[in-house]
């Protein structure tokens, strides 16, 4: 009888870890949410915010932007990786002009994305809801002499995996959510208190990759003197793109 229940229990034990490993074997690949191909491009309208009149007044400038894969390169440590330009152009306009390259690395466990001489990770395996990972953590977010302490032990965070979502009139049947960071200090809507707002999230549709995309950084100032302006401190923004088109 004990020889028995021994075996019941190998057995059961055996189950368990083939179904932990067949578990982990479904969860999705980087590559289906972010593939990497020569010649493939997504095009976005993008919006960006920013403030002028010494962070007094918010304009709005709009483009259509887009990123397409330009060539297989390797990068510092000789790794694979993918070289993307950006075109840019007013909206309904006709000829693209280049303003930008990014590089983009997908190590089998991450994706890393290089913007401006920053490193960010946007994704990373697991790719499973509720599975969290420090994004910014490959540039300087700490010291008295980086621009980006407000991007500092930002966690990035699966929200959902795989459902699907209406964007701007396009319907996707898998959408993969990262939420990415979403704290405001004060309250923004009283001008004469300090405030600051960090907010980000990105989409990501499997076989096409980035669709949507919303970062928003503003820290303001309040007035010095009585009836004097407040304002906006010099780098705030706010960024959003939308997928328009894609192949």
């Amino acid at each position: 009888m004990k020889k028995l229940l021994f075996a019941l229990s190998l057995l059961f034990v055996i189950m368990e870890g083939c179904k932990k490993s067949t578990d982990e074997l479904s969860y999705p690949a980087i590559s289906d949410y972010a593939p990497q191909i020569v010649g493939k491009y997504i095009t976005y309208h993008l919006d960006s915010t920013i403030y002028i009149n010494f962070g007094v007044t918010k304009v709005i400038h709009s483009y259509e932007v887009k990123y397409a894969v330009d060539a297989e390169i390797t990068d510092n440590n000789n790794d694979p990786a993918f070289r993307i330009i950006r075109y840019v152009r007013p909206v309904g306009g006709s000829i693209w002009t280049p303003d930008a390259t990014f590089m983009a690395k997908n190590t089998g466990q991450s994706l890393e994305f290089v913007e401006n001489n920053m490193r960010f990770i946007k994704l990373k395996e697991p790719i499973r809801e509720g599975f969290s990972w420090k994004g910014n953590s490959y540039f300087d977010t700490q010291s008295q002499f980086s621009d980006f302490n407000y991007m500092d032990d930002w966690d990035y965070l699966y929200s959902h995996v795989g459902q699907s979502e209406t964007i701007e009139g396009k319907y996707f049947d898998e959408v993969l959510t990262v939420e990415q960071r979403d704290e405001i200090i004060g309250v923004p809507e009283e001008p004469a208190y300090y405030s600051e707002i960090n907010y980000s999230i990105e989409k990501y549709a499997k076989g096409i990759g980035l669709v949507f995309k919303d970062f928003y950084h503003d820290e303001y100032q309040p007035p010095t003197t009585p009836g004097g302006s407040g304002y906006h401190v010099d780098g705030s923004y706010r960024i959003t793109l939308t997928v328009i088109d894609y192949n």
